[in-house]
């Protein structure tokens, strides 16, 4: 099994920046992609960012250019750093990871962004 803890979420002012991190523990070998999701009221969750092992990267087109995935291998850590924030930005944040066929997601983190 695998534990992930996010943090980082919290109010910020448009144009404001936030960083979002994520830790996973427990049953963590063999992990593959690792990512952020979000999900605003009444709406789907959407990805948000994803990395794989060896680095490359996928962004929603809504996030290009101002938010910035990354990963730490040996620590198992996945980063969101997120520039640049709009209201629309404004959702509960999900970490997940992929590990083979399985996928593990955390609580969530609210980020709210304020106009």
């Amino acid at each position: 099994q695998v534990q992930l803890v996010e943090s980082g979420g919290g109010l910020v002012q448009a144009g404001g920046s936030l960083t979002l991190s994520c830790a996973a523990s427990g049953n963590i070998f063999g992990i593959t992609v690792m990512g952020w999701y979000r999900q605003a009221p009444g709406k789907q969750r959407e990805l948000v960012a994803a990395i794989a092992r060896a680095g490359s990267t996928n962004y929603a087109n809504s996030v290009k250019g101002r938010f910035t995935i990354s990963r730490d291998n040996a620590k198992n850590t996945v980063n969101l750093q997120m520039n640049s924030l709009k209201p629309e930005d404004t959702s509960v944040y999900y970490c997940r990871i992929d590990q083979g066929l399985r996928n593990y997601w955390g609580k969530g983190t609210l980020v709210t962004v304020s106009s």
